[in-house]
């Protein structure tokens, strides 16, 4: 936890951070400044035999939780990140939606209405994949 900022709503300065949670809270007025705060900064390493690779997680805005990073970078494999299965289905079939769309000259708003049908048809297992 650590203490600093002002408080819009009050001016105080009384402002604990808890690096766990992410949260900022005022400790006069009780205001939360902030939520789930995200770093975005990057960070690499230098692995055996002079390999870099990076250090934490993507998270994507539309995805349930992070990627991990499963490769050093320059590996194969997705770009260093794996997601798992149903994140992929819901990548491509948003992907997918979007050429029709796009071919068919629709706004945004119905890619976004189709992909959450998707999402609830990749929910209901409606959606099976071929091997």
């Amino acid at each position: 936890m650590s203490t600093r900022g002002t408080c819009p709503n009050c001016g105080s300065h009384q402002i604990e951070q808890h690096d766990a949670s992410g949260a900022s809270v005022c400790t006069e007025c009780g205001v939360v400044l902030e939520e789930n705060a995200i770093v975005s900064a990057v960070e690499f390493v230098e692995g055996a035999g002079g390999a870099s690779s990076m250090v934490g997680q993507f998270v994507s805005a539309t995805s349930s939780k992070a990627y991990t990073s499963s490769q050093g970078v320059g590996g194969r494999g997705g770009y260093g990140f794996s997601r798992d299965s149903r994140e992929t289905t819901l990548a491509n079939g948003r992907r997918r939606i979007t050429e029709v769309a796009s071919r068919l000259r629709l706004g945004g708003h119905y890619v976004d209405a189709a992909h959450r049908l998707f999402t609830i048809a990749v929910e209901k297992n409606f959606v099976q994949g071929r091997r």
